[in-house]
């Protein structure tokens, strides 16, 4: 039994794979509840499938990219449970495990559509990657700032399909491209990361729990303001 966790974003979610095949999954869209509500879902879901921690075998998180702080929780959490279990650290990119859950959605896939997963980066900005029909990379994952002249070459030869929770505001400078078509909705889950980690799994392609690190792909920057005493 794989237990998989979704942190990369707002949403907080867990889910429970035997042999690859959903058992059972719960999540949360409410901002900042990571730290506070990650493992009470855990405890949650492993109740309701009538199984403990001693019935997993491999804990799968959402590596990133994403949220500095979602990412930091959820690896921490999943750290922590391979650690004090001694099973392995599965890790799936967060891109990709949206990108499978839009070809899950959509009905008209044709050889030639691509998948642009996109998540908002601020302002512009978005962290993305684009992928073919069968899940293959086709552009690596990077943080990009979008205007009217983004993804020109591949929008002239291929239709593409953006989703994620950056895609809506980068609609208004894609839209003016025939090939450039828009799903809303499609929010990341654990159940997609448990079907990813999977074939990691069969494969022992296992992260090192000492030096594993998320996929930030930008450093954090504190915002926070500091405020010297006047004299």
């Amino acid at each position: 039994m794989i237990l998989s966790l979704e942190t990369a974003t707002k949403i907080c979610a867990v889910a429970l794979h035997q042999d690859g095949e959903l058992i059972a999954e719960t999540r949360l869209a409410i901002e900042q509840a990571h730290s506070t509500r990650l493992t009470v879902l855990i405890e949650d879901l492993l109740r309701q499938a009538h199984a403990n921690k001693k019935d997993l075998k491999a804990v799968a998180i959402s590596a990133g990219p994403g949220s500095y702080t979602g990412l930091r929780i959820g690896v921490a959490v999943g750290k922590g449970l391979c650690f004090a279990l001694q099973i392995p650290l599965l890790a799936v990119n967060t891109l990709e495990a949206l990108a499978w859950q839009a070809r899950q959605a959509s009905t008209t896939i044709t050889e030639n559509t691509l998948f642009c997963p996109m998540l908002d980066a601020r302002r512009m900005e978005v962290y993305c990657a684009i992928f073919d029909a069968h899940g293959n990379t086709t552009l690596p994952t990077e943080a990009k700032i979008i205007d009217k002249e983004s993804f020109n070459t591949q929008l002239l030869q291929h239709p593409i399909l953006f989703f994620g929770n950056g895609a809506m505001k980068c609609q208004p400078a894609l839209q003016h491209q025939q090939h450039a078509h828009f799903i809303a909705d499609i929010l990341p889950t654990a159940h997609a990361v448990g079907v990813l980690a999977y074939p990691a799994f069969l494969a022992q392609q296992w992260e090192d729990l000492a030096y594993f690190e998320p996929f930030y792909l930008k450093d954090f920057v504190n915002n926070t303001k500091i405020i010297q005493p006047t004299q």
